[in-house]
Order: C-alpha cells, then structure tokens, then sequence
C-alpha cells in the first residue's frame, strides 16, 4: 500500500509547521513546506529589486528558479543551490512571501511544483491552500486554527526568540493583515473546503494535535 498523503491547511501562527514536521517524524513521511517555496522565491525577488506588486516578472524569474528541500533539523531550503533556510524566516521575508502569493502567475508556478512533489505519495504538506488547490484528494485533509490572539502571541514569542524587539501590538496587526490578504485574495483564498477536518489548536501541545491528526488516518 502507498504511503498517504496528509494536508494541512490554516492562517498564519496556527501551528502548521510545527505540526505538519512533527507528524511527519511520527509517521515517517516526507515533510513539504509550500510556504517556503514563496519565501524563497521571494527572497530571490527582492535581491533582484522586483518589487512585490509586479507579479509577472516574479513568475518570470520564478521559473528558471530552482527551490529545493534537504534534510536537516529544521529542513534545509535551498534556494538555486544555497541553503537559505535561515534568510527566509525574517518578518520582511515573511510579508514578501504573502504579498507575492496572491498573484495567479505565481501560484500556477508554484503549485504545479509542489503537486509534482506529492505526486509520490508518503508526505506531510502544509499552507494555506494545501487541502484545496495543491492536494484536494489527499488521503487526509486538515484545517488547522486558533483565535488571533493566540496566533499573534505564539509569532510574538517566536520573534523574541530570534531577538526581534517587535511589539506585540505590530506582531498582532501584521498576523491580521496576512489573515486579510490570505482570505480576499482572488486567487486561491485561505478557506475552509468540505470534507476537511477542522482542529482548534488553542491550548493544545504539538503532541496533543499530532495524535489527533494521526488517529483520524484510521
């Protein structure tokens, strides 16, 4: 039998990555981040000077871009061969990745990519439109959520933790701006599809959402 696919889908700070890395341990299954291949190539954008209305020229450069995935704790991202993992995860390059992800020339790019990733089988995929655009079928499809307080805080404490002396009243105004764009985006918006399993992951560990998620594989 074919390793399953499991996507898991919801807003900024819900715990996606955390989540979606440690199932993927757990049930030894690859690991694929498709909010990294925005970052990354939108990395690439800004040192190119392109700015991140100008869609078209993102996807141009997009598709001689080569965006790959390593192991290491965390997964390594490299970016046209250099390892960017670190660089992408600024606030700067976090709001690039959200800008950019709204233009359809830049999605069709990206999504076609990370469809031929899961083609195989036997991986954990997680962003916001991964249960309703990149894996529709998937073997297992979750909305993963929480208020926006409790988002907010939780990108607040990661950021301090890196040393970014941003205030939590910018951390909370910037999770709800990407909420908004991610919600009335024309393309692809962040929404709930049918069929998919909604966890509320508010006073829940990591642990206590993998072993919901896993026990609804059956």
């Amino acid at each position: 039998m074919s390793k399953p696919v499991i996507a898991i889908d919801g807003p900024a700070g819900a715990g996606k990555s955390t989540v979606a890395k440690a199932l993927a341990r757990e049930l030894d299954l690859r690991y694929l981040d498709t909010g990294a291949m925005y970052r990354a190539l939108g990395l690439k954008a800004l040192r190119a000077g392109i700015s991140s209305e100008q869609g078209d020229a993102i996807a141009s450069l997009g598709a001689t871009t080569d965006i790959a995935f390593a192991p290491g704790d965390p997964q390594r991202v490299l970016l046209d061969g250099a390892d960017v993992t670190d660089a992408i995860r600024t606030p700067e390059i976090a709001d690039m990745a959200s800008r950019i992800s709204a233009h359809s020339p830049v999605r069709r790019l990206l999504v076609e990519r990370q469809r031929a990733m899961v083609a195989s089988g036997g991986v954990v995929l997680e962003g916001r439109d991964a249960t309703t655009v990149v894996a529709p079928n998937a073997d297992l499809r979750v909305y993963l959520t929480a208020s926006l307080e409790e988002r907010a805080h939780r990108r607040f404490l990661e950021q301090q933790a890196k040393g970014d002396e941003e205030s939590f009243t910018n951390v909370r105004r910037d999770v709800a701006q990407r909420d908004h764009r991610d919600i009335t985006r024309d393309d692809s918006p962040l929404t709930v599809a049918e069929g998919v399993h909604v966890i509320e992951s508010g006073g829940l560990t990591v642990k206590e959402v993998v072993v919901r998620i896993a026990a609804l594989l059956g």
